[in-house]
């Protein structure tokens, strides 16, 4: 018998246990926390192995910058120019020395600068000490879940589909999820309102709403002005908070509808925010803009930023400072206006999209695309669009379209926290060159046209 098949005699009372090779401790998945047995945990493992499986595919599925605007020697001058930065504001050699060198505070070094870059691009007034600086916006939702849902019976609201990162968070948590199917346009404040009210008469408590107004990954829908008004007359008049992430406003051409964060006048909205659109991902810096006052005995005890901070410094301590410092060194030189900064990437993302809905119209010619059973939606920024069609967009699906035709997706079924979307693909245009368009177009046609002559020879 094979040493990895052997059987050991249990001469102890303890129960047998099953043993990898060799000796030492053997953990169960059930010992575990019940989220690692969550197939959701599983989705993006099995596409970055169906990526890696098949290299020479193109790749419609990473939601990643494009990397022809990465400079390496940008970093060091960004750098430099932070530090310039704080001797001319009368800091010491040493002081300097200790800010980019030391741990810092868990609130972050330069809320400063991103509340003035925050006030010119987004016209979004709030002090420095509502903002707390994060490791990428990842973290900035796990603190402020962490802080709201504090009860069983606390629930957080989110759009089907949604972006996994928050639902994610959400389960790590233990955190009750409810579940508002989104419309073609965005999320309905009818939907949500019954929603909310459904979950109070369970005796539960919505605490708050998570939305991605513009560009929304993975629907690339963008909610509309008159829908951001009634949302957060929404939430002001069932007292709710919303949650609001933005990460695609700055890479995105043309005018910009102002942020949920913009039109607060009650502090209803925490406002999520991250640079790795904007500038590049591997800083992992973002933030968190929570201005909410927090009562303790019925007085002020400061704002949610102050406990945001608390939780974070039991997590990461901080965030890195030379990440921070290399982040405040490119806002200094805009003079905080990120939008004037990424003006080029901005044009090449929405050239991008533009490339693909036309490609898609080639692909897909109009007198075909009924009988085919194909659609999409055209947004006007952002990374994302959906693509409808009449077979299931499943993981066998995908491996098969990479397989057999070399071209990659990702299943829309990933962001349906309930189970849906088993007909839509996401497509990203943000990581592919323009002569790579065309080409994996063509190849998901064919695929498509391969699926859907597989389902008719069943029908």
């Amino acid at each position: 018998m094979s040493e990895t098949h052997s059987v050991t005699e249990n001469t102890g009372s303890a129960p047998a246990r099953d043993t990898a090779a060799g000796s030492g401790a053997v953990l169960h998945l059930a010992d575990l926390h019940s989220s690692l047995a969550d197939p959701m945990m599983d989705t993006m493992n099995f596409l970055n192995e169906v990526v890696m499986t098949y290299p020479e595919a193109i790749s419609f599925a990473p939601g990643r910058p494009y990397e022809g605007f990465f400079e390496i020697e940008q970093i060091f001058t960004d750098l430099r120019r932070f530090l310039d930065h704080l001797s001319a504001r009368g800091r010491s050699a040493a002081e300097v020395r200790s800010t980019l060198f030391q741990y810092g505070p868990s609130a972050g070094i330069i809320r400063d600068l991103i509340a003035e870059s925050l006030r010119a691009d987004e016209g979004i007034d709030v002090p420095p000490e509502s903002i707390v600086v994060t490791v990428g916006c990842q973290e900035a939702m796990f603190l402020t879940l962490r802080a709201l849902l504090s009860g069983p019976g606390d629930v957080l609201l989110v759009p089907s589909p949604c972006y996994v990162g928050i639902t994610g968070a959400a389960r790590l948590l233990d955190a009750r999820v409810s579940v508002v199917g989104e419309r073609d346009d965005g999320l309905s404040c009818a939907d949500l309102e019954a929603a909310i009210l459904a979950e109070r008469v369970r005796g539960r408590r919505p605490r708050a709403v998570y939305v991605i107004p513009d560009y929304s990954n993975p629907s690339g829908v963008t909610m509309s002005l008159s829908a951001r008004r009634e949302l957060l007359d929404l939430a002001d008049r069932l007292d709710v908070l919303l949650i609001e992430d933005s990460p695609y406003r700055l890479v995105s051409p043309g005018i910009q509808l102002p942020t949920l964060k913009s039109l607060d006048r009650r502090r209803r909205v925490i406002h999520l925010g991250s640079y790795a659109k904007s500038l590049f991902p591997g800083a992992r810096v973002g933030y968190a803009i929570a201005d909410q006052p927090v009562l303790k005995a019925g007085r002020a005890a400061g704002l949610l930023a102050d406990e945001l901070a608390k939780i974070k410094s039991m997590i990461t301590v901080n965030t890195p400072a030379l990440t921070q410092a290399v982040v405040a060194g490119a806002l200094l030189s805009c003079d905080g206006r990120l939008s004037e900064l990424s003006s080029e990437p901005s044009a090449h993302y929405g050239g991008t999209m533009k490339s693909v809905l036309q490609g898609l119209e080639r692909a897909f010619p109009s007198q075909s695309r009924a009988e085919r059973g194909v659609s999409w939606n055209a947004p006007s920024g952002g990374f994302f669009l959906t693509l409808r069609v009449p077979f299931r967009a499943d993981n066998a699906a995908l491996g098969r379209s990479a397989r057999d035709f070399g071209v990659i997706w990702t299943p829309m079924s990933y962001f349906h926290p309930e189970g849906g979307g088993e007909h839509g693909i996401r497509l990203s245009t943000s990581y592919l060159r323009a002569s790579e368009v065309d080409q994996g177009l063509e190849r998901l046609a064919r695929f498509v046209d391969a699926e859907v002559a597989a389902v008719r020879s069943h029908a």
